[in-house]
């Protein structure tokens, strides 16, 4: 007798645990031939305020290790995903992409956490300096991560948008609250597997699956989210301005069409991260 498969429940990642959505909606993913896959929560606002809370109590923690200490911990995030590049590939192909392009996005995803996870002991010499001032103080600036940021990911690219927006506002010792690919949310909801077995402590990475066009308007207007790096449409852009102004949020908008082109480049490096930093200057009289 033959046995019925037994299909997965996806999750969402938040806190370190796998949640469903409280309202308990869900959304059906077929697969690119049409066929049921799964179903994928559907995140309502409470569920963001939950995941916020949650990052704010893993907040202090990550931002007190060493950089050395992160910097290994991210690494071995990429191990966790080369370990399962091929399941994740399969995951990204589900819309109906081809197996060489999932394969090509997976390996730029591995090596653009292993690319951040070289600068994490780094940037702080590039970006803080001792600054020349005409009195008899010793004055330096050094940078200190922001807090809480949330991240709008791109509906291109489910895996390698996502990672390019979140491990340099990581990397630095903030916090992210992330919405997955409304389109492909798949490889989101797996990476949170991943997450869930990697040495990254719970509460640092939140992953949330929804509408956009439900959960935008209070990512934006969320007074304990200090920053923002959202992929979205002109409408989307305007609703995020509008509503981070009360609580003059830093924001980081990128226009969804044309695409980014995600493994250029210009989409990793030294300024990404200064993007989620803020500078701490201090004045130290000489001789006191």
């Amino acid at each position: 007798m033959s046995r019925l498969p037994i299909t997965k429940t996806p999750k969402c990642y938040v806190g370190g645990s796998f949640i469903r959505s409280e309202s308990g909606r869900v959304v059906p993913m077929n697969d690119a031939s049409g066929r049921f896959f799964a179903n994928i929560p559907l995140c309502t606002r409470k569920d963001l305020r939950n995941a916020v809370e949650a990052a704010a109590k893993a907040g202090p923690g990550w931002a007190a290790r060493n950089a050395y200490n992160r910097g290994q911990i991210l690494y071995r995030l990429a191990e966790m995903l080369e370990a399962r590049a091929s399941e994740m590939a399969d995951a990204i192909s589900l819309a109906g992409g081809s197996k060489k392009e999932a394969d090509r996005e997976v390996a730029g995803s591995i090596e653009r956490i292993v690319h951040y996870a070289g600068w994490t002991d780094k940037y702080q010499a590039l970006l803080g300096s001792v600054n020349p001032v005409a009195s008899p103080h010793f004055n330096f600036t050094v940078t200190e991560p922001m807090g809480i940021i949330g991240i709008i990911a791109p509906d291109d690219a489910p895996l390698l948008g996502l990672l390019s927006l979140v491990m340099p506002a990581i990397t630095s010792g903030n916090t992210v609250v992330a919405l997955a690919s409304t389109t492909q949310p798949y490889p989101a909801i797996l990476l949170g597997e991943m997450l869930a077995t990697s040495d990254l402590p719970g509460g640092v990475i939140n992953l949330l699956t929804g509408r956009r066009d439900e959960l935008i308007p209070t990512f934006a207007t969320h007074a304990h989210l200090r920053g923002l790096a959202a992929v979205g449409n002109l409408e989307e852009r305007k609703t995020l301005q509008i509503g981070a102004a009360d609580s003059v949020k830093r924001l980081k908008l990128i226009p969804s069409a044309p695409p980014t082109d995600w493994f250029s480049e210009k989409s990793q490096g030294l300024y990404e991260i200064r993007d989620h930093l803020e500078s701490k200057t201090t004045w130290h009289p000489i001789g006191a």
